[in-house]
């Protein structure tokens, strides 16, 4: 497998580190940063520290997405799954969490609330067309429009 070097700084000095937990997993677990407990209440979105920022080199980009164990345990979901880390942010990450449960939740330190994937990113180059665009058998068709199982 390939490897990026991406910084990592912890900004205390008990932070855990992402890390993977079995040989072959692609997702980094993230850890939380909150030594006395986070309350997030039921139907809200809390931002969770997790006491690293990251340098991640130009032309990648780091993926949040939720552990499927929390979340379908917990009912406490990433609203804006999958999240994106760009290159150029430098600030301590954060990950947010939606309480979806029907009660409220603590949140207790260094728990795995997320797993991270480091992305290849591609830059685009818009080609204006004023020309109709290629047909498919889909066409226009939205949501729902291949069918719903």
């Amino acid at each position: 497998m390939d490897r990026v070097e991406v910084k990592i700084k912890k900004l205390r000095e008990d932070v855990l580190i992402p890390a993977v937990q079995t040989f072959g997993s692609v997702g980094y677990d993230v850890y939380s940063y909150c030594p006395e407990g986070i309350p997030i209440p039921s139907g809200e979105i809390v931002l969770i520290p997790t006491g690293f920022s990251l340098e991640i080199p130009v032309g990648y980009d780091i993926e949040v997405r939720p552990r499927s164990g929390f979340s379908t345990k917990t009912k406490i979901l990433i609203p804006n799954s999958p999240g994106t880390i760009d290159s150029d942010y430098r600030g301590e990450v954060f990950v947010p969490l939606f309480n979806l449960s029907g009660s409220d939740f603590l949140l207790e330190h260094h728990t795995r609330i997320a797993q991270i994937l480091l992305r290849k990113s591609l830059s685009i180059e818009w080609e204006l067309t004023e020309e109709d665009l290629s047909q498919t058998s889909r066409g226009e068709g939205g949501f729902g429009s291949t069918g719903t199982k």
